[in-house]
């Protein structure tokens, strides 16, 4: 999903195994899914029975930091789509109500800035911290299913200070580039002396930009590198003096206290400095891991629920970077909302003890989508209109991801849009966000999904799409909306 325009909150999933590497499930990717009120008392407990080696000092986010819940995630928007379906008041209360990281996986540097200032402006004014996962580092995922990232080095180090830009003075909590540090197979020495520079940058350029933004780097997981190997890698990425931390089991299933012992042997490795902290991925690992089975495993659980409550020093966060419910691949293609996924993981667990400031509606959309009166079903169209289409693509070999925003350039209303196009190769769409799409052979039709259906004159909205591809992947030469002919932006 993309939203705002340029702004994945579903990336293509990387973390595929190879031989030279540990399985770890796919990103975007508890033991017991603890109240909020217990968690403090239970991670105690846990971290008791710890074998790494001493706890840094105190953790540097406040106890009581409320992390921003993104009202247009798939998963909120799932809810109030569908009040009545027999899962919804479980993934409501237990997934839907938590806040969860905002993926930036698109190179896009024309916006970045803008798209990060509409993330932490809106969670600024809630008095809330967002979660940001920078996603967009050169051959990320070695060329597996979520390559891409920015062309080069070069190129990269100017996206990152452009995304740096968008932080503002607010406090936020930057996961930069999961697997970056961990996976370097495919890197020569050369190349990953390089890459673990720019990160180094990239950190500096984010403090510089955003002193109150918390920068955590790749750590990895418990049962990947040995925490002697990450500590040394992460050392050579500037962590010492260009981050806050590191964070572990991003898109993974391994026990929240397996991961802490992990987290505590890898700050001791680097000296136990008094600035660094760790920050754990507890979106799927109530069940820990389902032996070898990485790519949608069944039988799993959402682990403990974000909080910077942890009891224990050397972690600042439980937080839930991959959000519960999107698939890995398997089930369905990556970064895609399977509403039985997100109920399998949260159907075992317990409610919350807290409920967040704002709960998801479980019948009408967020009343920050228009309109709020709106059922959350596509509407017919109201008729012609005049219109603009703006694609982009971001491709890897047999793969891309579009993201398409339409915009009403006539005079009067839409409510309800049809979007058309031919696509010029033999290009399949797999999946969708924000509409829903279906082809027939190479002809591709995207409907409003009722909460984005109405168009006042001068509005936009966005959707976006994955696909594969064999040959070729142009872009379409012409797009209609409600049958009228746009122009290309």
């Amino acid at each position: 999903m993309s939203t705002p325009d340029g702004v994945r909150r579903a990336a293509p999933a990387p973390g595929r195994p190879t031989p030279d590497r540990p399985r770890h499930a796919a990103r975007r990717g508890r033991a017991a899914a603890l109240a909020l009120a217990a968690g403090a008392v239970a991670v105690s407990v846990l971290a008791g029975t710890q074998t790494g080696a001493g706890a840094a000092v105190q953790g540097s986010l406040p106890a009581d930091t409320q992390f921003w819940k993104d009202p247009a995630s798939q998963v909120v928007k799932w809810v109030a789509a569908n009040p009545n379906d027999s899962r919804t008041p479980v993934i409501s209360r237990r997934i839907a109500s938590q806040p969860q990281g905002v993926w930036f996986a698109n190179y896009k540097p024309d916006t970045v800035t803008s798209d990060v200032r509409a993330i932490t402006g809106a969670a600024s004014a809630a008095g809330q911290v967002p979660v940001l996962v920078v996603y967009e580092i050169p051959n990320r995922d070695c060329g597996g299913a979520s390559a891409g990232g920015a062309p080069d080095l070069a190129a990269y180090d100017a996206w990152v200070t452009k995304f740096a830009a968008g932080l503002g003075s607010g406090r936020s909590v930057v996961v930069l580039e999961p697997d970056s540090i961990a996976l370097t197979t495919c890197l020569s020495a050369q190349q990953q002396t390089d890459r673990f520079a720019s990160l180094s940058r990239a950190g500096a350029a984010i403090h510089a930009a955003a002193p109150n933004a918390k920068v955590y780097l790749d750590g990895g997981h418990s049962t990947w590198n040995s925490a002697s190997e990450q500590a040394n890698r992460l050392r050579s990425a500037g962590i010492l003096t260009n981050a806050d931390g590191f964070f572990t089991n991003v898109s993974n299933f391994n026990t929240t206290s397996g991961e802490v012992g992990y987290a505590k042997s890898v700050l001791s490795a680097l000296g136990n400095p008094a600035n660094l902290h760790a920050v754990i991925d507890t979106s799927r690992n109530g069940n820990g891991p389902a032996g070898s089975a990485w790519c949608d495993p069944t039988g799993r659980k959402i682990g403990n629920y974000p909080t910077a409550a942890t009891g224990d020093a050397a972690i600042d966060a439980f937080l839930w970077v991959k959000p519960p419910g999107e698939a890995d691949g398997c089930a369905a293609a990556a970064g895609t909302f399977v509403p039985d996924i997100a109920y399998q993981l949260a159907q075992n667990a317990t409610d919350p003890s807290t409920p967040p400031t704002s709960q998801p509606p479980t019948s009408q959309p967020p009343t920050s989508q228009p309109p709020t009166s709106q059922p959350p079903t596509s509407q017919p169209p109201t008729g012609s209109a005049a219109c603009s289409v703006a694609y982009k693509t971001n491709s890897w070999t047999g793969g891309f991801t579009a993201d398409v925003t339409v915009r009403n350039t006539g005079t009067a209303a839409i409510t309800g849009w049809t979007l058309k196009w031919t696509f010029g190769g033999d290009q399949k769409v797999t999946s969708a966000w924000n509409a829903k799409v279906t082809q027939s052979g190479t002809a591709v039709t995207a409907t409003d999904l009722g909460y984005n259906g109405a168009l006042a004159a001068g509005a936009s909205t966005g959707f976006g799409f994955q696909a594969t591809y064999g040959s070729a992947n142009p872009a379409p030469a012409a797009f209609t909306l409600n049958g009228s002919a746009c122009t290309l932006a």
